[in-house]
């Protein structure tokens, strides 16, 4: 019998770093994601094999289903990870896997692993699937995080996300503005660590109800934007706030100071993909700057 799970990749519009202290955050589930397929076997072991984008294997193991412990590993620091959270998985249902003898895992990502679109937060949602338990607390239990990234793998338009008191609230929300045409997104050439990133944000001492409130308001006003000058406008109130606060420069002026467009980072600062405006196609400028992965707003994100 062959189970299979799908989640949706993630963006982060408005919110990062802030999210994690109860900021209502923007976010965006992507057309790109991850598929997890499960086949039952006979063999005594879970065989797990990765596949990239382009179907080639990135990560193949071999997991001891009676002592949990991985038979043959490709890459050690993965089969760590994706064991703790197989063994979190368990904890959390005892039934998972009991009694099994033996399967065969395939994931299969759409979009390079790279890119920072969640090629973790949509293998956890699906392991949570075929587990069958929460995929916030599976997230939470084995790595931390504030969720909006699990959020994202299981909804198909934007959202916003926010936590009150540990718990996750979720909210559609119609976010395909008018000047959606003048929305791109470029990759930044690096996958920025998000652990190391929050680690840094922790260190800093602010007063973060206040920070938290003004990062609600600016997510508001972004969702109800009527025209491209206003949105650029809180775009730019986000930037200058979170460079302030992470005492960092904003991506535009370290990289790109002579874009006539607005630029906000999304996710962790100083890599993964940021959000560009233009009214005119500007691919040719960032290509030549050395940035040639941008997607229009429609090519890359789910929105009703």
């Amino acid at each position: 019998m062959q189970q299979e799970f799908y989640s949706h990749g993630k963006l982060l519009l408005s919110g990062e770093y802030a999210i994690l202290d109860g900021a209502l955050g923007l976010a965006v589930p992507t057309k790109y994601g991850q598929l997890l397929q499960v086949d039952s076997r006979d063999s005594g072991f879970l065989e797990w094999i990765s596949l990239d984008e382009n179907n080639a294997p990135w990560f193949q193991g071999k997991l001891d289903l009676r002592s949990f412990s991985w038979v043959s590993s490709s890459n050690k620091e993965v089969s760590n990870a994706l064991g703790k959270l197989l063994l979190e998985a368990k904890k959390m249902d005892p039934n998972f896997l009991a009694g099994s003898e033996g399967v065969r895992v395939e994931t299969k990502l759409s979009f390079p692993r790279h890119w920072g679109l969640g090629s973790s937060s949509t293998l956890i949602n699906n392991i949570a699937q075929w587990a069958q338990v929460d995929a916030y607390q599976l997230l939470w239990n084995a790595f931390g995080g504030s969720g909006y990234d699990i959020a994202c793998a299981q909804n198909d338009g934007p959202i916003t996300y926010q936590l009150k008191n540990r718990v996750p609230i979720v909210e559609k929300v119609s976010f395909a503005p008018s000047f959606k045409d003048d929305l791109y997104f470029v990759y930044l050439n690096k996958k920025q660590s998000s652990k190391e990133a929050i680690a840094n944000y922790q260190r800093k001492e602010l007063d973060k109800v206040t920070f938290t409130d003004q990062i609600s308001a600016i997510t508001k006003a972004m969702i109800s934007a009527e025209n491209l000058e206003d949105f650029e406008t809180f775009l730019i109130e986000h930037e200058t706030l979170l460079s302030s606060v992470l005492d960092l420069p904003t991506i535009k002026s370290q990289l790109f100071p002579d874009y006539p467009g607005t630029i906000k980072s999304l996710g962790a600062w100083g890599g993964d993909f940021a959000l560009v405006t233009s009214r005119e196609n500007p691919f040719r400028y960032f290509q030549i700057k050395g940035y040639p992965t941008i997607f229009p707003f429609s090519k890359l994100i789910l929105s009703k």
